[in-house]
């Protein structure tokens, strides 16, 4: 391993390109190659043993690619996959984990509210932490059915997509919430619409900064982060078409990237 080594991101899809654009601010030396596997999006409702099988399989392409550290920006593949990617492969491994900790110290209200697939709700992950940090709070859960299709189409800003929203987050907004935990890198796309339909109080808690300061952290740790690549490459794979990804990566940054469809 070596600190001009590029760091490996993969999601379902396009989703970890909110994390994406998180780590390319944060850490700006740093080469990254990021694989969408769009054709087998999404992964929220399959079982824990294809999870598995898919993520296998993007993690040996991107240590194909001499990938240094990996990060699982999909929260149902780290719920599903990640101990046994750390247990089968010697590479460090980056998951995303549910924000509640934050959620539940910070709300005023003691009512807070997680928005995930069922796959993330499922994993020991996300059970653990609930138990561990939301013990005084009321922990209110949600699975955003549909979300991440409509994300993967292109469809957020599309009149329905508000619709659709306001009827998720109603029973929530009953339960007198403040913090919206969102449990999902698709997720973040929506925050706009969300913010329409939540009441102005409601603050909405993306996990994406605590994930990049995690992966910071483990980089220092083994001696491999970048400090002088005034150069950094930016490429992406897919496994399925790529129109929304190249419109989504025109949204959220100016960098040249490279794409590739396999």
């Amino acid at each position: 391993m070596h600190n001009t080594q590029p760091i490996g991101i993969f999601d379902s899809g396009v989703g970890g390109l909110t994390v994406w654009k998180e780590l390319v601010n944060s850490l700006p030396n740093e080469s990254i190659i990021y694989y969408a596997d769009n054709n087998n999006c999404p992964y929220g409702p399959k079982k824990k043993k294809e999870i598995i099988e898919l993520s296998s399989r993007v993690v040996d392409f991107l240590l194909s690619k001499n990938c240094k550290i990996v990060i699982v920006a999909c929260n149902t593949a780290t719920a599903s996959a990640i101990e046994y990617l750390r247990s089968n492969y010697s590479a460090p491994f980056i998951g995303m984990e549910p924000a509640v900790k934050p959620a539940a110290l910070n709300s005023k209200t003691k009512s807070i509210a997680v928005l995930a697939t069922e796959g993330t709700f499922n994993g020991k992950l996300y059970i653990e932490t609930s138990q561990k940090y939301a013990k005084d709070v009321e922990l209110n859960v949600k699975v955003g059915n549909g979300l991440v299709d409509i994300v993967e189409k292109g469809l957020v800003d599309d009149l329905e997509t508000e619709n659709h929203l306001s009827q998720l987050v109603k029973s929530l907004i009953e339960k007198n919430i403040d913090h919206l935990v969102l449990g999902c890198t698709h997720y973040p796309f929506l925050t706009e619409k969300l913010k329409k339909v939540l009441p102005d109080k409601v603050e909405i808690v993306d996990p994406a900064p605590a994930v990049i300061k995690q992966t910071r952290r483990v980089l220092e740790q083994f001696g491999l982060l970048n400090m002088q690549n005034l150069s950094p490459s930016y490429e992406f794979y897919s496994s399925g078409k790529t129109k929304i990804l190249k419109q989504l990566l025109k949204e959220i940054t100016t960098k040249k990237t490279t794409i590739i469809e396999l």
